[in-house]
Formats: structure tokens, C-alpha cells, sequence
């Protein structure tokens, strides 16, 4: 019986490449000159800290950029808001969400069962989805389906099996 996964994943490869490439051109921008502009990864979340709540925001959008030239979807990102940080200087926290939530799980289940394709399942496998069905033309719709959706988490399909 064909099936596949659907799987919200986060390269923490490329973010960490797309850090240090932000904070290379942090250090040499000419605008974040004597601000101490820094991006820190954490484990599951990024730290930005600047001067300013311009230069932090000038930061974020240096950060951005790189990270979507490392195709790395700014969907994975959850921005916190702008703390006040020692000495008045300014801090961001970016938490990386990777995997699907309960509730995109179910979003996900219903959008399975409203496209009213034959034999047609889907189950939740920790953080991520299974889709099986008896044709793999119906699994091919459902990945359509699922892309045109905007569930506000990167969606990959892997493990295509038939």
C-alpha cells in the first residue's frame, strides 16, 4: 500500500552556516559599526542582540536573507518580542519550531478526509504524519493539496513508498 510522511524539518546545518554568515557581516557592515550586533544559537532558538531597536531589527533582516539563501524557510522561525537587555541595549529571542504540532496534526487530518479521496488515511507518528492510500494518484493530490494550504510551518513529504 502506498504511503508517505509529512514532516515539518529544520536543517540546523544551514542555520548555523546562515549565523555565522550574518554575524561576518555584522562585524564588517559600515551601519552596525560599534553597536555590538551578534547573533548567538542556542540549541532550539537564536539570541540577536544590538545597540538599538533599529540596529536589531537592521540584524534580523540580515539574518533572513541568509537564511533563505540557504533555502531555509522563515516559516521554522517564531519571533519573540524586543526585550531591554543590560546597559540599554536590545535583545531577540527566535525560537526554530521543527515538527508538527497537535493542532497542525489535526489541521492536516482534516484536510486529508475534506478532499473525500477512497481509501485515503492518515495517522500521526509523533511529529510527524502518515498518509497511506490504496492509489498513488490519490497521494499525489494530497501533497497538492497540502502545498497549497498555509499551515504556518514548513512542510516537507518524505518516505515515498509504493
Amino acid at each position: 500500500m502506498p504511503s508517505f510522511d509529512i514532516v515539518s524539518q529544520v536543517d540546523m546545518q544551514e542555520v548555523r552556516n546562515a549565523v555565522d554568515q550574518a554575524n561576518r557581516e555584522a562585524s564588517t557592515r559600515f551601519d552596525f559599526k560599534g553597536t555590538d550586533s551578534r547573533i548567538e544559537l542556542g540549541t532550539d532558538e537564536l539570541t540577536l542582540h544590538s545597540s538599538t531597536e533599529d540596529r536589531l531589527g537592521a540584524l534580523r533582516q540580515v539574518l533572513e536573507e541568509k537564511l533563505v539563501r540557504r533555502q531555509v524557510s522563515l516559516k521554522a522561525l517564531d519571533p519573540g518580542k524586543v526585550e531591554e537587555a543590560a546597559k540599554g541595549t536590545a535583545r531577540q529571542r527566535i525560537a526554530i519550531r521543527a515538527g508538527i504540532s497537535q493542532e497542525n496534526a489535526k489541521k492536516l487530518h482534516k484536510l486529508v478526509k475534506d478532499l473525500g479521496l477512497k481509501n485515503v488515511t492518515s495517522q500521526t507518528q509523533g511529529d510527524q504524519l502518515r498518509v497511506s492510500g490504496k492509489k498513488r494518484d490519490d497521494l499525489q493530490a494530497v501533497i497538492t493539496a497540502c502545498k497549497a494550504q498555509d499551515f504556518g510551518i514548513p512542510l516537507q513529504f518524505e518516505n515515498f513508498r509504493d
